[in-house]
């Protein structure tokens, strides 16, 4: 079987690198950041990541995370229940007067989520244990090894050049190094040429802290998980052992708000949400985190039909990072790295050149998708914030926002609705899945038809300046 090694020891590429070694590779997996990890319960207080920027931000794991570790990782979930994840389904949280009786799939919208530490912990003690993988932490990457060029006289990687000057082999180079990544720099340090990056910072800012209950149990969900009003969104993500994290996101252009910088005005802020008050209620168990200029990147490693280099494949946020408003990226994460799996089972590694340009076929159907509809959502909500800051209406000419919107409307007024909802943010289906369901798209126009002019459930631009300035 090849030689694998995976670059970067986060969430994807440990949960690759098991993947890969359940299928009788030798995986090697190389960490920059030298510390191990401590036990998930003394992560939080003890871990600290410095190669990982948003380590300690808000994270939420989808549920079509959860189903595909389930279904490929049975002992990965048993740690994380171990380590306290909370197996969270909003279904099971709503009366049935309102949404109507439980439905055979609702299970299926259930996520198994946690703190990054605390996740990251529990994977990395499961990876560690998983026969085949070995975990090497400590180890600073510098550059690619190559060997003899490809027939198409494409640069091929043999391996990884590090810091101390040892190369390390691999029939495969996998980096899932996340958003970081600085494979593009090796590749033209190896000759290739340069790949196709898309960048555009949309400049959301994100202020954050995480609180825990004094009983295990999570605040009530009034609403959804991600509520957007005027100039602002808000999180509330459900955690491990009785925490949660409530997030503020504003423009990183917004001076007004930099305030929410400091604890009690972030406090005085949130209290003024009433369907999100209640989540402050708890112990607070940070300060203000603040996270900003994380840019929607996107890189293509096949230039007009060649690829720029054979022996080496990004997955995740080494291939293409968005903004984390929705949650998505160790989600995306895995379902690139099953997808990487299931090619490599076909034998194509045997020839590199065709192994690169169907690992280029099976990311732009898999997981691009997603970053599409991801960086779509996003570009459209920072304008309507960038609007309503100016006092404007928001007002383009996309159905597909439109749409995005009376569906959002229409998931309050309708249990159908609300399920098709719910499986399409957690990546369960697609949209076109969502909306190929018969008779969908037409309660979602009825139902959704007042979504302009629903009353407002929070404080408008001016009564949020009035609590920030209080």
């Amino acid at each position: 079987m090849p030689k694998i090694v995976v670059t970067g020891a986060g969430m994807v590429g440990l949960t690759a690198a098991m993947l890969l070694a359940k299928d009788g590779h030798e995986v090697t997996v190389v960490e920059r950041d030298p510390e191990s990890p401590p036990s998930p319960g003394e992560a939080w207080a003890h871990w600290e990541r410095r190669g990982v920027n948003q380590f300690r931000m808000l994270h939420f794991l989808q549920p079509r995370w959860r189903q595909m570790v389930e279904a490929e990782l049975p002992e990965l979930a048993a740690a994380l229940l171990g380590a306290g994840a909370a197996r969270f389904n909003p279904l099971e949280l709503i009366p049935t007067e309102i949404f109507g009786p439980a439905q055979p799939d609702d299970d299926e919208c259930a996520a198994l989520t946690a703190r990054r530490p605390v996740a990251e912990a529990a994977t990395a003690a499961a990876a560690a244990g998983t026969p085949g993988v070995t975990i090497r932490r400590g180890v600073a990457v510098t550059g690619l090894a190559t060997g003899t060029p490809t027939a198409a006289n494409v640069p091929h990687v043999t391996g990884l050049v590090t810091e101390s000057g040892e190369v390390i082999p691999a029939d495969l180079v996998v980096d899932a190094t996340g958003r970081r990544s600085a494979l593009p720099s090796w590749l033209d340090a190896a000759g290739a040429p340069s790949v196709i990056e898309e960048e555009e910072d949309l400049g959301f800012q994100y202020y954050g802290r995480h609180f825990r209950s004094s009983d295990g149990s999570h605040p009530a969900l009034i609403g959804g998980l991600l509520q957007a009003y005027e100039s602002v969104s808000l999180l509330t993500l459900p955690a491990d052992n009785g925490t949660w994290g409530v997030g503020v996101i504003t423009s990183g252009r917004d001076a007004e708000l930099r305030k929410l910088k400091d604890n009690d005005t972030w406090m005085r802020v949130v209290r003024g949400y009433p369907l999100v008050a209640h989540w402050v209620d708890g112990e607070p168990l940070d300060d203000v985190a603040v996270m900003a200029k994380i840019p929607d990147r996107y890189r293509r490693f096949v230039v007009d039909g060649t690829p720029v280099a054979t022996g080496v494949m990004a997955i995740g946020d080494s291939w293409a990072c968005t903004n984390p408003s929705l949650g998505r990226g160790i989600t995306i994460g895995l379902i690139h790295a099953v997808a990487l799996r299931d090619l490599l089972r076909t034998g194509v590694l045997s020839d590199p050149l065709k192994a690169a340009l169907a690992f280029d076929e099976v990311t732009e159907a898999t997981v691009k998708p997603w970053y599409d509809a991801t960086v779509r959502f996003d570009r459209h909500r920072l304008q309507e914030i960038t609007a309503q800051i100016a006092g404007r209406r928001y007002e383009p000419d996309d159905d597909q926002w439109k749409i995005t919107n009376a569906l959002l409307y229409a998931s309050g007024q309708d249990g159908e609705v609300l399920r098709g909802f719910l499986r399409f943010a957690g990546l369960i289906d697609t949209v076109d899945e969502m909306f190929s369901r018969p008779g969908f798209f037409e309660k979602v126009v009825e139902k959704g038809a007042g979504w302009q002019d629903a009353p407002p459930m929070g404080p408008n631009r001016a009564e949020l300046l009035a609590t920030v300035n209080a």
